[in-house]
């Protein structure tokens, strides 16, 4: 490196916005329907050491399970000065453990779209 050049490590603040698929058997809510997981993201704040492209796939944890999960989009979010990173579950179904892990993982929070 040369002389007087400095290298820098920055690591980004990012929201992640989680869609995982709907199980065979639905998970209900507090009034015992069925979620409708088209409808909620599952969301999280994250420290990244870039913002993820579309395509890419990050490695996540929800209750010490890992799992993978496809960058759809990111976005800025000017009101909250963060982005937003849109990803889906990598996998084509979740089961029931699985749901678990996120249902009961105080980092993950359900939100509906609305």
């Amino acid at each position: 490196m040369a002389a007087g050049l400095r290298r820098y490590t920055i690591s980004v603040d990012v929201e992640i916005s989680l869609r995982i698929p709907n199980m065979k058997v639905r998970a209900l809510d507090e009034h015992g329907y069925p979620i409708d997981h088209s409808t909620v993201r599952f969301k999280k704040m994250l420290t990244v050491p870039s913002i993820p492209k579309p395509g890419e796939t990050l490695s996540l944890l929800s209750s010490d399970r890992a799992f993978e999960a496809k960058v759809v989009r990111a976005d800025w979010h000017e009101g909250r000065g963060l982005f937003v990173v849109a990803c889906q579950y990598a996998n084509r179904s979740i089961s029931q453990d699985e749901y678990a892990a996120f249902a009961h993982d105080p980092e993950w929070e359900m939100k509906p779209l609305i």
